[in-house]
């Protein structure tokens, strides 16, 4: 295996990719892997959740990112105004080439299940530290409409590049809307809870999995994503390629 080293200046970055097929590396920014009580920001005593004090620290990790090597760092954590100061962090540090990925509608939503599982991420309970037991207070709300509009417009200011959507069939009326609203492309994350309904159906001999996993992104691209993440997409891309033979 070769190990991938990307350069920052925009012609050595342009010569790496070249060399190792045109691979463009997205990176995660948040801090619930690393946060003893499963959260996305830093939790205080009293169960509030900092969001400033987060946000430092969230600089901190996509800068060291960008220096390890990603093209694009990817903010999940939901804190108010990070994209701005992520953008600024980055610039100061001269990596003014790398982009930014905003989670922008990230829903407190039940979708996640196994991904949370696997990564052992639920927010846990503490004896003597008071924890909120979901991310309600900072992940957005599955009734609000409005509220991933305001936040993806806020995001596009503050210098994001692409906007996400998380979770994705659930909510293709907001990758509509946000298709609508702005002109920077718009990502769909279909997550792990999607992914194990269609997988566990198929397994059971209910559906069949390539129809209904292809039907189900079409209708995400339908929407309006151009860009979609998905446990799938090996599999999908094989089953592309044979249609198109």
């Amino acid at each position: 295996m070769h190990e991938t080293v990307f350069s920052h200046s925009p012609a050595g970055c342009a010569s790496r990719l070249l060399e190792f097929g045109g691979q463009v590396v997205y990176t995660d920014v948040a801090l619930d892997p690393y946060n003893s009580l499963g959260h996305d920001g830093i939790v205080r005593s009293d169960g509030v959740i900092l969001n400033d004090e987060t946000i430092a620290y969230l600089c901190k990790q996509a800068v060291s990112q960008a220096e390890a090597g990603a093209d694009y760092v990817s903010p999940s954590d939901m804190m108010d105004g990070r994209v701005g100061a992520i953008r600024d962090a980055l610039d100061d540090a001269g990596f003014t080439n790398v982009g930014i990925m905003a989670y922008s509608a990230k829903y407190a939503s039940a979708f996640y299940g196994p991904f949370r599982e696997a990564l052992d991420s639920n927010p846990v309970i503490a004896e003597d530290w008071k924890v909120p037991k979901g991310k309600e207070t900072y992940q957005q709300d599955p009734a609000n409409y409005k509220e991933a509009l305001l936040e993806a417009a806020l995001d596009e200011e503050e210098g994001a590049d692409i906007l996400m959507v998380k979770p994705a069939m659930p909510y293709l009326d907001i990758i509509k809307g946000l298709h609508d609203q702005s002109n920077l492309p718009i990502a769909a994350y279909h997550v792990s809870g999607e992914y194990a309904m269609l997988k566990a159906a198929a397994l059971n001999g209910w559906l069949d999995e390539k129809a209904v996993v292809l039907e189900a992104l079409l209708s995400i691209r339908r929407a309006g994503a151009t860009v979609i993440l998905t446990y799938y997409a090996k599999q999908a891309a094989r089953w592309l390629q044979e249609e198109q033979a």
